[in-house]
């Protein structure tokens, strides 16, 4: 009996660790959410660009809100699975390197999202 009970133990510890393994896997990827809106992002600052060379009436203003709008729903979005803290963090790092995040409501919302 003490056999047969081990080897319950020891299968249902593999196919626990088998599930886990695949929560880890979940857990180390973006969420579905943090993607949409990093594409969104990355959308609205293409857009914004154009409307910059074109510089046609005042398109160029509010292709600027769309992209500010867009970059500040990532700043404040809550981060609470690994994958989502990453790819934020990541996203975050090369757009602060290109000088655009700037703004104190940035930083407000970034701050914001923590807590």
């Amino acid at each position: 009996m003490l056999f047969h009970s081990g080897c319950a133990v020891v299968a249902s510890t593999v196919a626990a660790n088998g599930h886990s393994t695949k929560a880890l896997k979940r857990n180390q990827q973006p969420s579905e959410d943090l993607v949409a809106l990093i594409e969104a992002h990355k959308a609205t600052y293409a857009a914004f660009g154009k409307a910059i060379h074109k510089r046609r009436g005042r398109d160029h203003i509010e292709a600027g809100r769309a992209e500010e709008r867009a970059l500040l729903a990532i700043c404040a979005y809550r981060a609470v699975k690994e994958g989502d803290r990453l790819a934020k963090a990541r996203y975050l790092l090369k757009v602060e390197a290109r000088g655009e995040l700037d703004l104190p409501e940035h930083m407000q919302a970034l701050l914001r999202s923590t807590v």
